[in-house]
């Protein structure tokens, strides 16, 4: 009989296992860095990252991997985040975008209930911020001028710039930009969430002159469309009649503006640079920073407030009208 029983009869000690005290170790000391990256890439995947930002994000991680010897992420310490920040030889607004990065996957690595502390957010770097500069009025219109308007490229470009001048899209958007975003006869750019950074609705007004130069480059895409058999309807495309690389922020236009900067000899030309000016166009017309805000589509007034690079003299001239 106790020979038989034996086979039932359990050796193992599991009443701590039943009440709980028998604690795992955590699932950090298990997930390596390499395991980490590839469900968290898979995740960016289906969320809709872009192509390059997922690059950069594998890029910093294997480089924190190498320089600091961490292979799981129990490992990661404040130590060796700041080991690897001191391993850099670049300036630190550099380290602070690679920081950011790195950030970014931690937090993922906790969401996905791998970490049990972000004790990473205390981490940062200061870095002095230089007000970046709008493009100069006078600069644009010298641009234009210089430009031939009577060949293809020449013409797209012209009004690629005057759009990007007047409405204060930004450069991605400009390469998303379809015929059916421009309501002719309501003079607006009609734009939806899907080409927007904040994904949400925006209309914007045109004038007539930028309405009749839109009128112009769309019959002009239509004959190279024709001529290279292609098919789409966007309003900016290469002398092919392909469609930019839209959702890229240095996409033909960036790199031609950037070219024609080294031409002429033009100071921020531009994407960015223009949608500046136009941010500050507005304010010197009397718009108010959430107006500007709202058109600019920013997702808080701070954002809006660094585009309109006010000095110390206009913040003095500007304030004494409400004394």
């Amino acid at each position: 009989m106790s020979k038989r029983s034996g086979v039932f009869d359990v050796q193992v000690d599991v009443s701590k296992l039943i009440r709980g005290e028998h604690l795992q170790q955590p699932k950090s000391n298990f997930m390596t860095l390499e395991k980490a990256m590839v469900v968290i890439t898979k995740q960016m995947q289906v969320s809709g990252f872009r192509e390059r930002t997922m690059k950069d994000y594998l890029l910093h991680w294997n480089h924190f991997a190498k320089i600091t010897g961490t292979t799981y992420l129990s490992e990661i310490t404040v130590d060796t985040i700041y080991a690897w920040l001191g391993s850099m030889v670049v300036s630190n607004q550099t380290k602070l975008t690679r920081l950011k990065c790195l950030k970014a996957i931690l937090t993922k690595c906790f969401d996905n209930g791998w970490l049990e502390q972000k004790f990473w957010k205390t981490i940062n770097i200061k870095v002095d911020k230089n007000v970046k500069k709008g493009s100069a009025s006078g600069d644009i219109e010298l641009l234009l001028s210089l430009l031939n308007l009577n060949s293809f490229v020449g013409l797209r470009d012209a009004v690629a710039i005057i759009t990007l001048h007047r409405t204060g899209i930004r450069i991605n958007t400009l390469g998303q930009l379809e015929e059916r975003h421009i309501d002719f006869e309501n003079l607006t750019l009609s734009l939806d969430g899907s080409i927007l950074k904040n994904h949400k609705m925006l209309q914007l007004p045109i004038d007539e002159q930028t309405a009749e130069l839109l009128r112009v480059l769309i019959q002009q895409n239509k004959k190279i469309r024709k001529r290279y058999s292609k098919k789409n309807s966007f309003v900016f495309i290469t002398q092919k009649g392909d469609s930019l690389d839209t959702k890229s922020t240095n996409n033909a236009i960036s790199k031609r503006l950037n070219k024609y900067s080294k031409e002429f000899g033009l100071k921020d030309i531009n994407p960015h640079a223009i949608r500046r000016a136009y941010a500050k166009n507005l304010l010197n017309k009397g718009a108010d920073v959430a107006l500007i805000s709202k058109a600019l589509g920013h997702s808080n007034l701070a954002v809006t407030t660094r585009y309109l690079d006010l000095d110390i003299e206009e913040v003095a001239t500007s304030l004494r009208d409400f004394l």
